[in-house]
């Protein structure tokens, strides 16, 4: 869990007025009691009023309500039309995620900004991405966040096969193209892969930790390459 939004599951368990101990909090939301203790220490200092010490309790003021999310003008364009890209080109989980996320933001916003967020007069269109696509760009983000080797059947730009094993590491998005960022056993080095010329793809097991085969060091290989131009 972010911490955002463990702060934010603190306040909501403190909200009935009813004292709470730092040991109940650490047990609901799976965490040490140190970092309930920090959590609490960040929330008081933003001026959430919550009242209490450690080894005793803590306990919020009854009616507190959280202030309304603010955004600019730009921060709301932003959101908006970031969330209806991913609807148009992401996978089937993106697609879901951006229109929850563009739900609740709209619920905890002020009426203006409300009215200004439906307003928003940038879309995205899309006629040529398949569910069976969507999923599969969805299978690939997955094995990027489960940190596990992928076995790819893949056609390069002359459509000629080729199989890979492959430690996954990101994706970016090219305007109607996905590509994969990888670091490629075969060639020892790191390698982009376009989604849509995946022919099959099998999930292997979790890869070992390894600094120079990370998505940090793969923009630290590019930044050096293009310094030497």
């Amino acid at each position: 869990m972010r911490r955002a939004d463990r702060l934010l599951q603190i306040v909501q368990f403190l909200r009935g007025g009813r004292l709470t101990t730092a040991h109940a909090l650490a047990d609901r939301l799976e965490v040490s009691e140190r970092t309930i203790y920090r959590d609490i220490a960040t929330l008081q200092s933003t001026g959430v009023p919550i009242d209490g010490e450690a080894g005793v309790g803590y306990l919020m003021d009854e009616g507190y309500e959280l202030p309304p999310l603010m955004f600019s003008r730009d921060e709301i364009v932003a959101l908006v039309a970031g969330a209806r890209i991913l609807k148009a080109f992401g996978g089937a989980a993106m697609a879901r995620g951006a229109e929850e996320a563009l739900v609740k933001i709209e619920a905890v916003l002020p009426e203006p900004e409300r009215h200004r967020a439906r307003g928003v007069p940038i879309h995205a269109m899309s006629w040529e991405i398949s569910d069976a696509f969507r999923e599969r760009l969805d299978a690939v983000e997955a094995a990027v966040e489960a940190r596990r080797f992928l076995d790819l059947e893949y056609r390069d730009r002359e459509a000629a096969p080729t199989t890979r094993r492959v430690r996954p590491l990101g994706l970016s998005f090219w305007g109607k193209v996905w590509t994969l960022i990888a670091w490629c056993d075969l060639r020892a080095d790191f390698r982009m892969f376009r989604v849509d010329r995946i022919v099959e793809m099998r999930e292997g097991e979790v890869f070992p930790a390894d600094r120079d085969k990370t998505l940090a060091a793969f923009y630290r290989a590019m930044e050096a390459r293009e310094g030497c131009h």
